[in-house]
């Protein structure tokens, strides 16, 4: 029979059962309110010296998976697979905690409890109301410590700060520009096993209701929040930096007559056709029309004379005369598709670079780490949208390039872009950047993730080959493994064609997983030619 605890009270594990092998469920609600339950592995000063030992729904499991977190089942809003035997030497406590995603306080939760399961029964319980919180934001529900033995403890401790004073309290180190909290992600595969004879054995308890196995493994559905309502320019995002005096933009759905995303800056207009009789020029790396095969002399040359002389003459600076640095005054410049010049003396302000994308730069440039904060490495490594950054600061020219891929500078005038953190290259530092969860319910987990900028400065984007630019309507779709960036007043959802019948067979079409796009007109996609 399971012992009912009260706030306060202590027992060793070995006297609630004999098993290691245990399951920790957590049950809390509320209306119109969203909890975070997670879980802190402490050292023997009960700091979070490893953050690895941070278990919540975007870091499922420790590295040994000592501690992992298994998702809402059995009438629980989550739940977690603890095993004490495998835990290292180092964690001496484990802190199971909930916090408010979003508005209120504890003191609005209804009934609930944290209960301990063993072999599929309930060794212990801990109930607890609302009414035992006034204006917290968060709380210790429960705690596994080591002294000499294990031991559980009901604790019921309360935060006003939320998980800010959670992390602070555990030694941890809050980011000065706290990111968007993340959303729930997929918890780990695990099945529990049936209830075995003692040692009890890991199992899940049944529902209450009915003797039947655990509900199936999913993540518990929350209410899609409303989309932000921005305030966004006259002026629409265009391709940076712009040329001196541009001409008005054309009305909706003409071609503008500004530089094209991905073209560069300074260049003009396509020349117009050559008139009839006048052969065009050829392109780079072409022969003109008429010249005789590439490694063969013209008629009439003399042998020894080199082939390809520039009109302007023969000679090593004629030859390099086309690949020349390109200024244009501004302070981003594009040197090339593949190379973009960022002038420091220009603006005022620092560039923040990924880590290694400088390959060359001019005057007195100083290159500095730029960390991210504890919380900032969490949310990063949980949702993959972690930036590994530079800060690149001084007087002079910084050129950056990154494996050959095709670099496109985004102006931003206080409106916004959204774009997956691996397609970023470099940004002023004067926009406010941060993680941006996509909505939807189609797939495990229910929620994709990308960075969100905003303000005014500049941001390098890079592709994969040349992207296109479409307009966003009621009917426009992307694969997320395609596209780069979007505009970020447009509202995305995922759109999963998967059917679990269907997987089970060969034949699948590989196209299970859509971003759906809508807003009003303005708005607009970028798609690369390549799926990463």
């Amino acid at each position: 029979m399971a012992r009912e605890f009260q706030r306060g009270h202590k027992a060793k594990v070995s006297d609630l059962t004999s098993g290691t092998d245990l399951y920790v469920g957590v049950q809390i609600a509320g209306p119109g309110l969203t909890f975070d339950i997670s879980c802190f592995g402490l050292d023997a000063d009960e700091q979070l010296s490893d953050d690895r030992y941070f278990i919540f729904f975007n870091q499922p499991k420790s590295p040994e998976e000592s501690i992992q977190l298994l998702g809402a089942q059995a009438g629980d809003t989550e739940s977690f697979r603890v095993t004490l035997d495998r835990i290292p030497a180092n964690i001496h406590k484990l802190s199971f905690t909930a916090t408010l995603d979003g508005a209120g306080q504890m003191s609005q939760a209804g009934p609930g409890y944290i209960r301990i399961v063993a072999g599929g029964e309930e060794v212990v319980k801990y109930a607890f109301t609302g009414s035992e919180f006034t204006t917290e934001r968060a709380v210790m529900l429960g705690d596994f410590y080591l002294k000499d033995v294990w031991r559980f403890a009901a604790v019921g401790q309360g935060f006003d700060g939320g998980l800010d004073a959670l992390l602070k309290n555990f030694g941890g180190e809050v980011a000065e520009e706290a990111p968007a909290a993340p959303s729930q992600d997929a918890p780990p595969a695990f099945a529990p096993p049936s209830q075995a004879s003692a040692p009890p054995a890991f199992g899940a308890p049944a529902a209450p209701q009915a003797p039947q196995p655990a509900p199936a493994f999913g993540a518990p559905a929350t209410p899609a929040p409303a989309p932000q309502q921005q305030s966004m320019h006259a002026a629409p995002t265009i391709a940076a930096p712009m040329a001196p005096a541009p001409q008005a933009p054309a009305p909706y759905g003409q071609p503008p007559q500004q530089p094209q995303f991905g073209q560069i800056p300074g260049q003009g207009a396509p020349p117009a056709a050559p008139p009839y009789g006048q052969q065009p020029p050829a392109s780079f790396g072409q022969q003109p029309p008429g010249a005789p095969p590439f490694g063969q002399q013209p008629p009439g040359m003399p042998h020894g004379v080199p082939q390809g002389v520039p009109a302007a003459g023969a000679g090593l600076q004629a030859a390099l005369q086309p690949y020349k640095e390109a200024a244009t005054g501004q302070r981003w410049t594009s040197q090339n598709q593949q190379l973009i010049r960022v002038d420091l003396t220009m603006g005022g302000m620092p560039v923040l670079a990924r880590q290694g994308s400088m390959v060359m730069y001019q005057g007195k440039v100083d290159f500095g780490y730029k960390g991210a904060g504890f919380a900032g490495r969490m949310v990063g490594n949980a949702t993959g949208q972690e930036m590994q950054l530079m800060r690149c600061t001084g007087r002079g020219q910084v050129f950056l390039a990154e494996e050959g891929a095709h670099l496109h500078p985004i102006e931003l005038q206080g409106d916004g872009i959204c774009v997956s953190a691996e397609s970023v290259l470099a940004f002023d530092e004067s926009l406010q950047y941060e993680v941006r969860r996509i909505e939807g319910h189609g797939i495990p987990g229910g929620a994709l993730f990308t960075m969100q900028f905003q303000g005014t400065g500049t941001v390098v984007v890079k592709t994969h080959g040349v992207p296109v630019v479409l307009p966003v309507t009621p009917t426009t779709f992307a694969d997320c493994n395609a596209v780069v960036a979007w505009s970020s007043a447009s509202q995305v959802i995922i759109s999963s064609q998967v059917r679990l019948r269907r997987n089970a067979y060969p034949g699948h079409s590989g196209e299970t997983v859509n971003l759906q796009f809508r807003g009003a007109p303005g708005n607009f996609i970028v798609v690369q030619p390549y799926e990463v």
